[in-house]
Order: C-alpha cells, then structure tokens, then sequence
C-alpha cells in the first residue's frame, strides 16, 4: 500500500491489504477491516472511531479466557502475541480494552500461578 497502512476497505464489499504482510498481520488486518464493513464505514474515520475498532478487533481476536490461559505461563508480551497469533498492537488492544470483570479475571488467574 503507498500509504503504508496494512489494509483498508471501501466499507461495502472491498478490502485491499498490503502485499508484504504476513500470515498474523493479514488475521489481524481482515478482521479490522471486516469490523469496518460491518458499521458501513466509508471513508476516513476518525480516531475515536478507529480506536473503537482496534478495540474490537482485539476482544474478537483474543477470547478472555484464552487470554486468561495463555499468561499463565508468558511473561514476555512479544512470546504472548505470538501465541495467540495477533500482532503486538492487537495484544496492547485487548490489554488497553479490558473491562473491570475481564481485569479481575486475569487477576485471580496471576494469582492462582503465583
């Protein structure tokens, strides 16, 4: 892409993605893309909207509870991602978008390895 953003769509029935992204990105990429369809965004959005789409592209890409399973055993964030197969970005957006009950899930699930 000349832009160097991984994907876009024209929010009906196209996405493009860029050439040189790899198995994971490309995951990561149609499932945002997909969620843009979704909501029939056309155009540039703005970045609330945007974060609200990389908010969910996380929680539908990483479960809670796999979530939950994974860290029992990962400290490292690079080695997490890689395991739940998203990119580094998706795994902070799913940390960034936890709610309350989720928090206190990966809490008690810290607490039960420790």
């Amino acid at each position: 892409m000349p832009d160097l953003v991984p994907g876009r769509t024209n929010g009906v029935d196209i996405i493009w993605m860029d050439k040189r992204l790899d198995q994971v990105e490309r995951r990561c990429t149609l499932t945002h893309e997909l969620i843009h369809i979704e909501r029939k965004h056309v155009g540039c959005q703005t970045a609330s909207v945007e974060l609200e789409v990389c908010l969910e592209t996380a929680r539908r890409l990483i479960p809670i509870e796999t979530l939950a399973s994974e860290l029992r055993w990962s400290n490292c964030p690079d080695e997490l991602a890689d395991e739940l197969w998203v990119t580094l970005d998706v795994l902070k957006d799913r940390v960034r978008g936890l709610t309350p009950d989720e928090l206190a899930l990966l809490v008690a699930t810290e607490a039960q390895v420790h």
